[in-house]
């Protein structure tokens, strides 16, 4: 089971990285920056992105391809978590972007908190807080307090918490961490 989890997280991601090599190689083609893309997903494409920034920051053989100083400007995750097969999530050579994450409290399709056993654990939004804090990143996380996992098709109705993620952390580069617990979204 956890063999087929890992084994679909990481084709997204290989697609993922496929796609930003794309655009890193054809920068000048396209007009764009590709040191200021921002990454978004919802449910198993928030699983997704936050792998993504997870291989980066750890400079794994999955991101391997990329190069060696880029990062994405910044992540958003509605309902996401993360994969590690050394237990908690360590940030071992890179911190990674600015995060924001949304994640329901009472969400049982992907796990607000973790599965954890031994040295593998699926680490949901409601975790990871913890280790951003550890490892003094920027980060903005909003738990839906009793909401499940509707909360990854709420990227329409959080706009004004995208735009100021996106206007303070991530153009403006400050720092800005925020954790809310929302009892009403």
């Amino acid at each position: 089971q956890v063999n087929v989890l890992d084994k679909a997280i990481h084709m997204a991601v290989e697609d993922l990285f496929s796609a930003t090599e794309y655009i890193i190689d054809n920068a000048d083609v396209l007009g764009i920056d590709p040191y200021n893309m921002v990454i978004s997903g919802s449910s198993a494409g928030a699983i997704t992105v936050m792998q993504a920034e997870y291989e980066i920051a750890n400079r794994t053989a999955w991101a391997s391809s990329l190069p060696q100083d880029f990062n994405y400007a910044g992540v958003m995750s509605f309902s996401g978590a993360k994969l590690s097969r050394e237990g908690k999530v360590d940030f071992k050579v890179h911190t990674p972007a600015p995060t924001l994450m949304l994640h329901g409290t009472a969400d049982n399709l992907v796990p607000y908190k973790q599965i954890a056993f031994f040295n593998l654990g699926f680490f949901g939004g409601g975790k990871l807080v913890d280790r951003y804090a550890r490892y003094d990143c920027s980060y903005n996380m909003y738990h839906f307090m009793d909401y499940g996992h509707e909360i990854a098709g709420s990227m329409d109705t959080t706009f004004d918490l995208q735009v100021r993620f996106l206007e303070e952390n991530v153009i403006r580069g400050k720092k800005r961490i925020i954790e809310a617990w929302i009892s009403d979204p």
